[in-house]
């Protein structure tokens, strides 16, 4: 019994080189289908380069040492929310830079702590008007809570703003209570 790939059944000449090239243009290649031309674009089109990098964080903006991390963590101030935790500690540079982090054991996959981290990026990113009105300057560090993963993008930066707003306010107002409220009588 003889096998179909014996020696003696494979040729050993190579076959010649292709003496047509094929062509792009709309005379190239005939037998091939298709559309000559690309479609017309409906959709808005695409923004350039330089407009876009404009909204992203700059790199002196960022924490990015564990040692920073650990820094904000042992000497900052703790502040609890919903879709995060967050801590902030006074610095010396000219602006705001920020830390994020979503934990295996907090949030889980891989997939749902990218969009957790995310989140928390474009909500201190788009909050950059209620930072520069902080008069101190901060190391933010930002740590996600699960419930973070059940929201849009809207509930997590009223958060961002509001804990941004309290952080704002002169000392001798954050702790008063206000004027409405210590009126009230205690329910019963």
């Amino acid at each position: 019994m003889e096998s179909d790939n014996a020696e003696e059944n494979v040729s050993t000449k190579q076959s010649p080189t292709r003496q047509k090239a094929r062509l792009s243009r709309e005379d190239g290649d005939k037998e091939r289908t298709g559309r000559s031309k690309a479609p017309t674009r409906q959709g808005p089109q695409a923004a350039d380069g330089p407009a876009l990098l404009s909204f992203t964080l700059p790199k002196e903006a960022r924490l990015a040492k564990r040692a920073e991390f650990l820094r904000v963590y042992s000497e900052g101030k703790r502040i609890e929310g919903r879709f995060m935790t967050v801590f902030i500690l006074p610095n010396r540079q000219g602006l705001h830079r920020v830390g994020v982090t979503a934990t295996k054991k907090a949030i889980g996959k891989a997939h749902d702590r990218n969009r957790a981290k995310r989140l928390l990026r474009e909500s201190f990113r788009l909050s950059r008007a209620e930072l520069d009105r902080v008069a101190e300057r901060f190391d933010w560090v930002l740590n996600a809570r699960k419930s973070l993963l059940y929201a849009k993008l809207e509930k997590p930066l009223a958060e961002f703003r509001r804990i941004v707003a309290e952080v704002g306010e002169p000392p001798s107002v954050r702790g008063r209570v206000p004027v409405h409220d210590a009126k009230k009588e205690p329910t019963r």
